[in-house]
C-alpha cells in the first residue's frame, strides 16, 4: 500500500513538474533555449526526497557526477527537484550558493552552472507579490544544473540579445490575466497571483 501511495506522489510531482516545464517555461518562452532538449527528451527530473541539506547537497553532486558521465545527446541538462524541503526561500538560497561551491570544490567552473526556482522565489529588491518573480517561480525547489557548453551553443544559434530575456520575461508575466495566472501558477497563494 505504501509503495502506490509513494509511486502516486511522485507521479503527481512529475506531472506538475511536467506542466510547469511545457506551459510555464516553453509555453511562455521563459527560457528559449528549453523546447529542443525537452523535445528530444533530454531534459532529466530527478526527485530528490532527502530532508537534511548533506543529503540533498549529495543527490545534486550524483546528478553532477550522471552528467560527466552522460553525453549531452542523452541528457542535455538536469532538474533536481526538491518537493520535501527548502520551503524556505533563504534556505533554499543557502543551498543554490553550497551547489556553487560545489561546482568551485569538484573544478566545474566553467562546465556547469545552477539556475534556480522555487515557490517562492522573489529577486533581490521585489516585494513576493510582484509578477517578475513568476520567471523564477516552480511548483517545488529545484537547482538547474546547466551545461555551459550547450548553453553557448544555445546562444550562438539565438539570433537575438540575449541580454534582453529577462526583460522581456517580465513583460510576458505582467501581461498574463489573473485567470491566466491562475492556471500557470496553481500552487501560487491567491494574493500572489
Amino acid at each position: 500500500m505504501r509503495h502506490s501511495y509513494e509511486r502516486s506522489f511522485m507521479n503527481t510531482i512529475q506531472t506538475q513538474m511536467d506542466a510547469w516545464l511545457d506551459d510555464v517555461v516553453i509555453g511562455l518562452n521563459l527560457c528559449p533555449f528549453a523546447a529542443k532538449p525537452r523535445r528530444n527528451q533530454q531534459i532529466r527530473l530527478d526527485i530528490c526526497y532527502a530532508t537534511e541539506d548533506d543529503a540533498i547537497l549529495e543527490a545534486i553532486y550524483h546528478a553532477f557526477v550522471h552528467l560527466t558521465q552522460t553525453d549531452a545527446t542523452i541528457t542535455d541538462t538536469t532538474v533536481v527537484v526538491v518537493p520535501d524541503a527548502l520551503a524556505d526561500f533563504d534556505h533554499y538560497l543557502a543551498l543554490v550558493e553550497a551547489t556553487d561551491a560545489l561546482i568551485d570544490h569538484y573544478g566545474w567552473r566553467g562546465r556547469f552552472q545552477v539556475a534556480s526556482f522555487h515557490p517562492e522565489y522573489c529577486f533581490d529588491g521585489c516585494a513576493p507579490e510582484d509578477s517578475e518573480n513568476l520567471t523564477n517561480r516552480s511548483p517545488y525547489p529545484c537547482f538547474h544544473l546547466i551545461r555551459e557548453a550547450s548553453m553557448s551553443r544555445a546562444l550562438e544559434h539565438y539570433g537575438q540579445d540575449p541580454a534582453l530575456i529577462p526583460e522581456r520575461n517580465v513583460a510576458c508575466v505582467e501581461a498574463l490575466t489573473p485567470s491566466q495566472r491562475q492556471t500557470l501558477f496553481p500552487w501560487i497563494n491567491d494574493d500572489q497571483n
